[in-house]
């Protein structure tokens, strides 16, 4: 896959991948999806206990996702991909540096699919975007993530990508009364300092 930034620094060349029935096109985000986007991380909020909020909890407005879209195109290490497939949101990324000089070079980044797109490598596709786009960013040089322990489907993933382990997050999630604790996954872009 090819992924190279533009003159802005987050041009993001557009990957199409073949599922058998349909396309699904990977591409940079933009305001005009907020209301989409909306629609898709409420789906999602339900799916899975793995994300970072369960079903009803992400109460932001479409303006409000608009917004947030449009700041992350304006960062030179900030990253909005989305996976669609015949008009619907079936995928995205969002990663985001640090906003002082001291910390833009690393960041973090979230990845979800839907569930009935899983197994056919559009969150595969979607890191490695954003690993080629790190690496020709100029900025970006560590990629964080954190990964509930018992997400062992994901932290395969990341290991495959060249993830590396760094730590544990004791009782970082606690949902229907238990605690879940997390493990702290990052890749060097380069390997200098």
């Amino acid at each position: 896959m090819k992924c190279r930034p533009g003159p802005s620094g987050k041009e993001c060349e557009m990957k199409e991948i073949n599922t058998g029935s349909e396309k699904v096109r990977i591409r940079k985000a933009d305001v005009s999806d907020a209301a989409a986007l909306i629609e898709y991380l409420n789906i999602i909020g339900g799916e899975s206990d793995f994300m970072t909020f369960g079903p009803g909890e992400f109460n932001r407005s479409v303006e409000a996702e608009a917004e947030f879209i449009a700041d992350a195109l304006k960062k030179r290490n900030a990253l909005f991909l989305i996976a669609v497939s015949n008009g619907r949101v079936v995928g995205n990324l969002n990663f985001s540096g640090g906003p002082r000089e001291r910390n833009a070079h690393t960041g973090e980044f979230g990845v979800s699919v839907l569930k009935e797109y899983w197994g056919m490598g559009i969150g595969e596709d979607l890191i490695s975007c954003l690993i080629e786009w790190s690496r020709s960013s100029g900025i970006i040089r560590k990629i964080n993530l954190r990964v509930r322990t018992d997400n062992s489907r994901g932290i395969r993933l990341y290991r495959k990508l060249g993830f590396e382990e760094e730590g544990t997050v004791k009782r970082d999630f606690l949902i229907g009364g238990k605690f879940y604790d997390s493990l702290l996954m990052g890749i060097m872009i380069d390997r200098k300092g």
